[in-house]
């Protein structure tokens, strides 16, 4: 059985027993109790008392916990950093914290029951606060005011009163409850930075129309510029329309004199090459791909910056990248570029070749040495202009026109699975082969005079003289190395020539002549057994200091296009 069931026949056998109780004393009668009955109540009756002292427990620990409530409150309410008041509705103090005595430099205890009107500083105040108290006891929600107050020693200062109230009856009864904040200090900050204002926006106008005058004066002056410019302009005139006129004869003889003999860079006025300057000339304004092919050393890269030069993007940078200079796993990089950590040692974030050629030209060069993995992202470019960096899953579009040079059959690396066959379409939109200097035997002397000039200038030599029989033997030899190949010969002919007639180099003279005692032996045997022959004495080593493409004075790339071209192989002894 619960307690409160317990008290509730413990109160109705009391009560039984009372009645019982009134009626025979009434009756003058005292009846009996059965002894168990007896100690049945007894027992009720202590059950009912512990329940009471459980009861009275309970009640002195809420106690305790509501004293512990209201002491941190207390706390709280005098150590917040605002003034806080308590007011009924005819503006009598009810109640105050600490700050807020502290406030009105009073002590707390003399604050209750006084009118707050006493610490307002004028009569004005008064109203507005009276007026403040009414409006709070009528609306519902928050009001606000400020206004002088003055403390017990006299000091003054502006104060912010925020109030609400609590409990209004009727609009006039009830407590208001009020947050007061000294606002002094805030508002001569506002008042100064306000002033501050001003005064900046005086100098601001008072330099305007100081530059306003001067504007005016400056006005004055160009005019009297513009009258004599215009004087200077009539002179001028007719200087530039005789410079345009020697401009546009030296232009139009510099023409002539190139269409001759060079093209820019490229020597020559042979038919074979002429044939390419027309097609330079066709190709040059379009943005059309252009493929490039032929032997190594027939300038190749020469043309291919004439195209650059004499198109719409002469003014932006053409980027070169040699496909065979570089190891297949760097190619990529630098041609797409890579960010940082990409790869092992790859430090730094790089922009690749067709990034730097953005809006301009990139010459890629032996493109037939490029890896087939990357034909495939080659491709991409050329037909969508986008690709992304190693490293990097953004894309990134640019515009690049695309010239690329061969000295391999491409068509050959086809068939053999070393080059796609749809980039070799989207390459030779245009192609141009370039002849090799054996099949431009007449171009040989402007070639001659050019790189005598060249190195005299640069060696400091005065060489002035080609006799014939040196010019016969240059033009009998086969240039397997091409113009590359004669350029190196005649730097060092010039280097040993004592005087200043140009002497054939002694290493030149030994092929030739077995071409001319051979034979019964074709030129492409004769080179074919002296590169072997060069190839033996260093071992099949072909570059380096003491590499056969040193001792044969041409380039390495030039050496292996001529071993594969003759079929040359190593032979096991």
């Amino acid at each position: 059985m619960t307690a409160p069931k317990k008290k509730k026949k413990a109160d109705s056998a009391l009560t039984q027993h009372a009645d019982e109780q009134l009626l025979v004393e009434n009756a003058g009668i005292r009846p009996t109790l059965p002894e168990i009955e007896m100690k049945q109540l007894v027992r009720e009756l202590e059950v009912h008392q512990l329940e009471l002292e459980i009861q009275n427990e309970e009640l002195r620990q809420a106690q305790d916990a509501l004293e512990i409530s209201h002491d941190a409150f207390s706390d709280l309410y005098d150590f917040a950093p605002s003034g806080y008041f308590s007011f009924d509705s005819q503006g009598l103090v009810s109640s105050a914290n600490l700050p807020g005595a502290r406030l009105l430099g009073i002590e707390r205890q003399r604050l209750f029951h006084m009118p707050m009107s006493l610490w307002i500083a004028d009569e004005d105040g008064r109203e507005l606060f009276s007026k403040h108290c009414a409006d709070v006891l009528r609306r519902e929600g928050d009001d606000i005011c400020e206004l002088w107050l003055q403390k017990s020693d006299g000091e003054k200062f502006l104060a912010r009163m925020r109030s609400i109230a609590k409990d209004p009856i009727e609009g006039i009864h009830g407590v208001i409850r009020s947050i007061i904040v000294d606002v002094t200090e805030q508002i001569q900050l506002k008042t100064a930075l306000q002033n501050a204002h001003n005064l900046l926006e005086q100098k601001i106008e008072d330099r305007t129309q100081e530059l306003l005058l001067t504007n005016e004066r400056l006005v004055q002056e160009i005019a009297m510029h513009k009258e004599t410019e215009e004087s200077l302009r009539l002179a001028l005139k007719e200087n530039k329309n005789l410079k345009d006129r020697l401009l546009a004869e030296n232009i139009y003889l510099q023409h002539e004199v190139a269409r001759n003999f060079n093209f820019g860079e490229i020597i020559g006025k042979s038919s074979a090459i002429s044939l390419v300057f027309d097609k330079i000339e066709l190709i040059a304004p379009q943005n059309t791909t252009v493929l490039l092919q032929g032997e190594t050393g027939c300038g190749k890269g020469v043309v291919a910056r004439a195209i650059h030069a004499r198109s719409p993007r002469k003014d932006r940078p053409m980027v070169s990248i040699n496909c065979s200079a570089l190891p297949a796993t760097l190619i990529e990089s630098e041609l797409f570029g890579r960010e940082k950590g990409a790869f092992t040692g790859a430090s730094a974030r790089q922009m690749g070749r067709f990034e730097l050629a953005d809006g301009g030209t990139i010459f890629l060069d032996e493109i037939g040495e490029m890896p087939i993995e990357l034909q495939v992202k080659l491709l991409r470019v050329i037909q969508d202009g986008e690709f992304e960096r190693l490293g990097s899953p953004g894309t990134i579009k640019v515009d690049v026109r695309i010239i690329a040079a061969s000295n391999r059959n491409l068509r050959e690396e086809i068939k053999k699975g070393n080059f796609r066959e749809d980039l070799y379409y989207r390459l030779n939109v245009f192609p141009i082969t370039l002849p090799p200097l054996s099949a431009r035997k007449e171009d040989i002397r402007l070639f001659v005079d050019f790189f005598v000039a060249k190195f005299n200038k640069k060696i400091g030599k005065k060489i002035k003289t080609i006799p014939k029989e040196t010019l016969k033997a240059l033009e009998n030899y086969d240039w397997p190395g091409n113009v590359r190949e004669l350029e190196s010969v005649i730097e060092r002919a010039i280097i040993i020539s004592p005087g200043s007639s140009l002497l054939i180099l002694d290493h030149f003279e030994t092929p030739i002549k077995a071409i001319k005692t051979s034979g019964s032996k074709a030129l492409a045997d004769i080179e074919r057994d002296h590169i072997c022959h060069v190839l033996q004495e260093t071992n099949w080593r072909v570059e380096g200091k003491y590499g056969a493409a040193a001792i044969l004075n041409i380039k390495p790339s030039t050496l292996r296009a001529r071993i594969r071209k003759l079929g040359v192989q190593r032979r096991n002894t």
